[in-house]
């Protein structure tokens, strides 16, 4: 194929509405893939499936694209935009409680434990999540904490209509926090202690986190989501997809300097000492639920899964609650054997 045939298929197939494709023979199926932020370095367990060429041996050819959050994540694979998502599984459960038919399934559970957090001043006047009535709170408008925010508020005894909530862009958050310019910023503990130190604030002694887990919000977090036409149609393709990042996981975990050297190839400009310090933190605090060394790092504890809607339904009113087969399946998941059992240590 001549160069000009090469580049008008290339642009008519990221003009395609239909994101998947089938394979002819011997060819691999395209997927395309969305974050669920901008570049960091917990992200390097997909980088390194690409340059390893995990996913080329699994038949598939991924695009992967920045996010701009974990929500945001889920509806864009709701959308038809991308096939695959890594996004807040309590995104897609109050999707699925109004719009079944378009809401994403979870595949592959990565963060077990609870991120979620208001970051308050630790010089100033909020202790209890009690204090923030008469407060002004901000975030992305996507952040997965703020979306979350109602269902905090009851379990914690806030009156949410006494609380401000502003919009602002991600890079802007800890900086308008330091300004006085908000009370509050909403986001994952790590997310905001990382970005903290990029602009030269030690979070840990700046800030106060009033974390959701800390007040029930027992919740899982970030997950692989894929669309529902995905998992119909092109069911190899997930579990080729799951087991290549699984095979990348088991790197990132081995080799952390590598994965955010994946990264780095990516962004030149990326922080590699941040990166990193940031990779280890979110391995130790939100994949590291002590359930996984009897159900593996994937896999959920369905109890607590239902237990974890359950709270979402009551605490957002959502209209009924999904099943949990209607948002999680653990059938395209590796076999036990093959994902980690241990993250640290």
């Amino acid at each position: 194929m001549k160069r000009r045939h090469l580049v008008a298929a290339a642009a008519a197939t990221l003009a395609a509405p239909a994101i998947f494709a089938p394979s002819r023979a011997g060819a691999r199926t395209r997927l395309k893939l969305i974050l669920n932020w901008r570049y960091q370095g917990p992200q390097g367990m997909f980088f390194l499936a690409e340059d390893r060429g995990y996913f080329r041996e699994a038949g598939l050819e991924v695009a992967i694209d920045q996010g701009e959050g974990s929500a945001a994540a889920v509806t864009k694979v709701a959308t038809g935009a991308y096939d695959i998502g890594f996004g807040d599984i309590n995104a897609a459960i109050a999707l699925a409680a109004t719009r079944p038919a378009e809401a994403p399934v979870g595949v592959m559970m990565l963060y077990n434990r609870p991120p979620f957090c208001i970051a308050v001043r630790a010089d100033g006047p909020i202790r209890t999540p009690k204090d923030l009535e008469g407060r002004t709170l901000g975030g992305p408008a996507n952040d997965g904490a703020l979306r979350l925010f109602p269902a905090f508020a009851r379990l914690a005894g806030i009156d949410a209509a006494k609380v401000t909530v502003v919009n602002m862009q991600p890079q802007l958050r800890e900086q308008m926090l330091n300004r006085g310019q908000v009370d509050g910023v909403f986001g994952f503990i790590n997310t905001i202690r990382f970005s903290a130190r990029l602009i030269g604030t030690d979070a840990d002694t700046a800030y106060r986190f009033i974390a959701y887990g800390d007040y029930g919000m027992d919740l899982y977090s970030n997950c692989i989501v894929v669309s529902r036409a995905l998992a119909r149609d092109m069911p190899e393709a997930v579990r080729g997809f799951l087991g290549a990042l699984t095979r990348g996981l088991a790197d990132m975990l081995r080799e952390p300097d590598a994965a955010v050297a994946a990264v780095a190839r990516r962004e030149p400009l990326l922080n590699v000492a941040v990166e990193r310090a940031r990779l280890d933190a979110t391995v130790r605090d939100e994949m590291n639920h002590p359930e996984i060394g009897t159900i593996g790092l994937g896999d959920v504890v369905e109890q607590r899964f239902v237990r974890g809607i359950e709270i979402l339904a009551e605490a957002q009113g959502l209209p009924r609650k999904p099943g949990f087969a209607e948002v999680f399946r653990r059938d395209f998941l590796p076999p036990l054997s093959a994902r980690p059992t241990r993250v640290v240590g």
